[in-house]
């Protein structure tokens, strides 16, 4: 095929995929590649009475998480943390006492760094009990840290830390109180003067905890996890805080994941061990490794060939910001509803990047 066909079927698969799905109120799709000459950016559906639009800020989640483990990557160059550091370095004792107690033994001092990057620490996941406690009670506020000590008194770890990955945002939200500790500025003053600043997204902003340089003449999109378009709850920010945060129009990503992919945020070294220090997902997410905010698609003989091994980040809400190197592209894109979460990687994988190997 050459590039035109390649666009046009992206282009009506897209289409199609949110004409047929009555679950689906609106979704964008950014696929960009200099090596192929594509460059597409295409929105559907509605927020309210809004018609969707390609400059439209969307709120993608965990995606945010990329975000988060690219300022831990940061400080670790400035030699502000390592990687290998334990948290309890970085924490007070009052979050640290009993934070991680398994089968009757406290292995709080043996998280490290890291061990919340690949998610590998052990702790329970506090986001969605936390979201349906705020769905329930539209009074409900819990600050991030209590957040954390509420995790601590209410759940239990699941295994001694490193053992196996386990996805939970209670690793993102000690990785935002550390980021806190280091700089000694909030969370959401650190990523626009460490990341939207210097990377010019000036449409790019925290929810609910900062604002854009430049105000989008759009509303945010609605996004909906079990029924309910989560960018509009008051008080929910405290618990997307360093785990899903990040509001910003898909071009804005786009400027970010080039950034990040050509070194010019992190150095190939950093970037490197991201990648690398991965561990398998297992469960639902079979064929798939987990670095420090990176999902891997590892080669599957068959199933899944090296020509479709791509990196990236995924949000529940069928959220995704993804690498393919075969292509060099970069693909960002959100169905923004829950029941995507896996059929969005689909999606990404079947019609977007599978055209993209056969132009010509």
């Amino acid at each position: 095929m050459n590039i035109r066909q390649v666009v046009d079927k992206i282009d009506c698969s897209f289409r199609g995929q949110v004409q047929k799905d009555q679950n689906v109120k609106n979704a964008y799709l950014l696929v960009h590649s200099e090596k192929l000459g594509v460059s597409l950016n295409l929105a559907k559906g509605k927020t309210g009475d809004v018609t969707a639009n390609i400059h439209q800020p969307n709120h993608l989640a965990s995606v945010g998480k990329l975000f988060t483990a690219t300022i831990i990557g940061m400080l670790h160059e400035r030699g502000d943390l390592s990687f290998d550091d334990r948290i309890s370095k970085h924490l007070d004792n009052d979050l640290m006492d009993g934070l991680h107690v398994y089968k009757g033994t406290d292995y709080s001092d043996e998280i490290k760094v890291y061990h919340l990057l690949q998610q590998s620490s052990g702790l329970d996941d506090v986001f969605f009990p936390l979201l349906k406690m705020r769905i329930s009670d539209p009074q409900f506020r819990i600050s991030t840290r209590d957040a954390v000590l509420w995790g601590k008194n209410n759940l239990h770890p699941k295994f001694k830390p490193g053992k196996r990955h386990l996805y939970t945002d209670t690793n993102y939200y000690l990785l935002g109180l550390i980021i806190e500790n280091i700089t000694q500025k909030p969370f959401q003053k650190v990523v626009h003067e460490l990341i939207f600043n210097p990377l010019e997204m000036k449409h790019a902003y925290m929810n609910d905890y900062s604002k854009p340089e430049e105000p989008s003449k759009y509303p945010a999109a609605a996004a909906f996890i079990d029924g309910v378009d989560f960018t509009g709850l008051e008080g929910i920010a405290s618990i997307d805080h360093a785990g899903a945060s990040v509001v910003a129009p898909l071009d804005e990503y786009l400027v970010f994941m080039k950034a990040l992919v050509q070194n010019k945020i992190l150095k190939e070294e950093t970037l490197k061990r991201m990648l690398s220090d991965d561990l398998p997902m297992g469960g639902a997410a079979p064929g798939l490794s987990y670095g420090y905010s990176i999902w891997k698609f590892k080669t599957i003989p068959i199933l899944m060939p090296e020509k479709y091994n791509c990196w990236g980040c995924v949000g529940v809400t069928g959220a995704f910001m993804f690498y393919h190197p075969k292509t060099e592209s970069i693909i960002v894109g959100t169905f923004n509803h829950d029941s995507y979460k896996q059929k969005a990687l689909r999606f990404m994988l079947s019609k977007v990047i599978h055209p993209m190997l056969k132009c010509k």
